[in-house]
């Protein structure tokens, strides 16, 4: 059977979490394709759809839409088929994914799943491969292994569908403990949770033993590479040093706008200014977001970076799934031993 005679692949509606798996998948003559490629490691996420993409769209503030998941215009025609890797971003997405095709009264067994492995690298990497999985996509893999995949597929068990609601159902929960729980003890079936919270743990504030207020290791690293003198943030993510490798590690799974925007979030907080804003190389609105402006480090940011916090608001908020770091509201901090504990 010829890609083109293939009747799945045209009569199936296909979710993909990353736009070349949705060109792949076009190019194979799929007809129907749901892109749902936000990344949702950073920024708020919420249960109802609207609010979601209410929330999302004035956290980055960009008219550009890579997430078609809640369109009114997208036909769920059954079977539908959610194309995931190992990537810890796509991961959330498909567990998003399921929560919202149960709503929509899709039924499990018209769902299929398929998930893919990493494939190994080529060759030495040129920077130490982080503890998780940011990179990883189903176009990684060549036409003819999609389609014996395809081929193959079986409905996902009901008990790996309800798991994956249930994960989205905490994520989003303004109580983060259950979810961070889920994360420690692993759900089976989910091999993601613990490299997961690895990655969102380095985004909450973090308190010593000896009780002292730390910046999250996000920030930590942020402060650390930004000099005194004037800097753009494509040079402080280009950064050579240790804590520049750390940080790309970290800009790979948020996306390298994020750099830029929370660079953007230190400028506008608070009368002590940590973070000071100027005009750039480049003009603004021009789609140059990593060179429209530059920033400097100031002696309160180094004495937030060096000493420590008096309290979790001498740093900007920071939306993370359906909490919130640095907040008044949710004062969750991150104890030495990993786990996550309201102050």
């Amino acid at each position: 059977m010829t890609m083109g005679d293939h009747p799945t692949l045209h009569n199936a509606t296909h979710v993909a979490f990353d736009t070349p798996t949705a060109e792949q998948l076009l190019r194979m003559g799929a007809s129907s394709i749901v892109l749902a490629s936000d990344c949702l490691i950073i920024g708020p996420s919420r249960q109802n759809a609207e609010e979601h993409a209410r929330a999302r769209e004035m956290f980055w503030a960009s008219p550009e839409k890579f997430d078609m998941l809640y369109s009114s215009g997208v036909c769920w025609k059954p079977p539908v088929v959610l194309w995931a890797s190992s990537s810890v971003y796509e991961r959330v997405n498909l567990w998003r994914a399921c929560s919202w095709l149960c709503q929509l009264g899709i039924a499990c067994g018209d769902v299929f799943v398929l998930e893919f492995e990493p494939l190994p690298l080529a060759g030495v990497p040129e920077e130490p491969m982080p503890p998780f999985d940011c990179s990883s996509s189903v176009s990684d893999y060549p036409d003819d292994v999609l389609l014996e995949r395809l081929d193959n597929a079986q409905p996902w068990p009901r008990e790996g569908y309800e798991h994956a609601i249930r994960l989205w159902d905490s994520y989003v929960d303004e109580n983060p403990l259950l979810f961070v729980e889920s994360c420690v003890r692993g759900v089976e079936g989910f091999p993601e949770l613990a490299p997961l919270w690895t990655l969102l743990s380095c985004f909450f504030p973090r308190r010593t033993t000896e009780g002292v207020l730390r910046l999250s290791r996000f920030d930590e690293l942020l402060l650390t590479i930004l000099p005194m003198e004037w800097q753009t943030p494509v040079a402080v993510f280009a950064h050579k040093s240790q804590s520049g490798v750390e940080l790309r590690q970290l800009i790979y799974c948020t996306g390298d706008l994020f750099l830029p925007r929370r660079l953007e979030h230190w400028a506008d907080h608070d009368a002590s200014v940590a973070v000071e804003r100027a005009p750039g190389p480049k003009p603004p609105n021009a789609g140059y977001p990593m060179l429209s402006e530059v920033y400097r480090l100031t002696e309160r940011g180094k004495q937030l970076r060096d000493k420590g916090l008096d309290r979790l608001t001498d740093a900007p908020s920071l939306p993370i799934a359906g909490t919130e770091a640095y907040s008044a509201s949710a004062p969750w901090v991150l104890l030495e031993d990993g786990q996550l504990a309201r102050l």
